[in-house]
């Protein structure tokens, strides 16, 4: 007994001397937690770096009447919208199940033929007219599953056909005009992202760790990739970028991988390695920035922090920027532009990644309730290039439009409930979908 307190209270002596000593206090800046996600909802969007004298060279704007599908293929690519500057909500209108917690509604609307077609969070495909009239809906559950068993997907469409990937690992064939369905193929794993077609051929990634090469008259399989997957992955595969005579895929561990069209060998793979430290989001390496062809260039990026520009040619490193991104970035005029895995609006230099300008965007809301674990997080969706300006649409509520000069906010309309798409621009008219499972359009 004696040497146990004896014990104790030498505990106790040396407690109190620790107590005692002075606390280092280290030099530098302190940062809050909730700057990771930048600015709050309802402050002021502010600008960390400006620059005047970064002068830029935009593509003239062209007056397209379709965007079939994402931009990160150069054949089919709008580089620069026509879009009016003072823009007004047109029409809404219901396109089945919303944004949830439990449901995700990620897949961007496509135009072609006069109708804009969307995905729903249930994996209701919809056709509805540039005049707001619903015209067709198709239902991609299978019979002996329910809505709730998988989510995610992407729309493709080319001629009279519309493609479109599931969660349920289908990709399958609609015709646009009635919806009927021309032939489904499955791909053994889920189909998260949306697909990529290209002379007769329909591209996709599934299960974020195989790409495909699918006939599109018939659905046969023409050739498969196999990649690395990930468990570490955030919803939504990438894109496939085509171009004259590559495919690019890029997957859930870090990599992007390049092979020839004609025959799928392969000709080059490329690791996005590279965390941001001290972020917990940097363990996350999936390839959230899908690869874009720009030229003899591919720009991809990961949601850990790192971006680089690959040479199509063999995948040499051209430069790597310490910034992810949650979307393909937007190349014109020299620079390339995209939105951070920081919820940061950034412009670099497309030669040498060097950055031009930072612009914050809102990241999260502050708690009302006290006694809520969290405060409610915003997604940025964009940019694209449309009217002379950078437009993002922001899960908070607003449009935003951006000087892509210098990075100024330029102006900024009301999406009622959040956006949850990125937005696309056919025939002068601004088109995204709200996470209440709206079809919005602006013009």
């Amino acid at each position: 007994m004696l040497r146990k307190a004896s014990i104790l209270t030498t505990l106790g002596a040396l407690t109190l001397a620790g107590c005692a000593e002075r606390e280092i206090i280290l030099p530098g800046e302190r940062l809050g937690v909730h700057e990771v996600l930048q600015t709050r909802a309802g402050e002021a969007v502010a600008q960390k770096n400006f620059a005047p004298d970064a002068p830029i060279s935009l593509p003239g704007t062209v007056r397209n009447t379709e965007w079939t599908q994402s931009h990160v293929s150069p054949h089919t690519r709008v580089s620069h919208a026509a879009l009016g500057t003072q823009l007004q909500e047109l029409w809404s209108v219901n396109i089945g199940t919303g944004d949830s917690r439990r449901k995700r509604l990620n897949a961007d609307p496509v135009v072609a033929g006069g109708r804009i077609f969307t995905l729903d969070a249930d994996h209701v495909v919809r056709a509805t007219s540039t005049a707001g009239e619903p015209l067709w809906s198709h239902s991609l559950t299978p019979e002996r599953d329910s809505e709730a068993q998988a989510q995610g997907g992407g729309l493709a469409v080319a001629g009279q056909r519309l493609y479109v990937a599931s969660g349920f690992g289908m990709l399958s064939a609609l015709d646009a005009e009635t919806g009927s369905e021309i032939w489904s193929q499955k791909l053994g794993n889920t189909a998260t992202g949306a697909p990529t077609y290209r002379d007769g051929v329909v591209y996709v990634v599934s299960g974020d760790r195989a790409g495909w090469a699918i006939e599109a008259d018939t659905g046969r399989v023409r050739w498969q990739l196999d990649g690395s997957g990930d468990s570490h992955n955030v919803a939504g595969a990438a894109a496939p970028a085509v171009s004259e005579k590559y495919v690019t895929f890029s997957y859930g561990e870090s990599t992007v991988q390049t092979a020839f069209r004609m025959g799928g060998l392969t000709l080059w793979n490329a690791e996005l390695l590279g965390r941001r430290n001290g972020v917990t989001l940097s363990k996350v390496d999936d390839i959230t920035g899908d690869p874009v062809v720009v030229g003899d260039t591919v720009y991809a990026a990961n949601h850990s922090g790192r971006i680089a520009a690959l040479s199509l040619a063999n995948g040499d490193r051209l430069w790597t920027a310490k910034q992810g991104a949650l979307g393909p970035v937007w190349a014109a005029g020299g620079s390339v532009f995209f939105v951070s895995d920081r919820n940061q609006l950034i412009r670099m230099d497309a030669a040498t990644g060097e950055e031009i300008w930072v612009q914050d965007l809102p990241g999260y809301a502050p708690k009302r309730n006290p006694n809520r674990k969290r405060d409610s997080s915003f997604a940025n969706h964009g940019p694209i290039l449309a009217g002379g300006r950078l437009i993002v649409s922001g899960s908070d509520g607003l449009l935003r439009s951006f000087d892509p000069r210098t990075g100024a906010l330029v102006s900024s309309v009301e999406v009622k409930g959040g956006a949850t798409t990125r937005p696309v621009v056919a025939g002068q008219t601004l088109y995204v979908v709200s996470r209440k499972g709206q079809l919005v359009a602006y013009r």
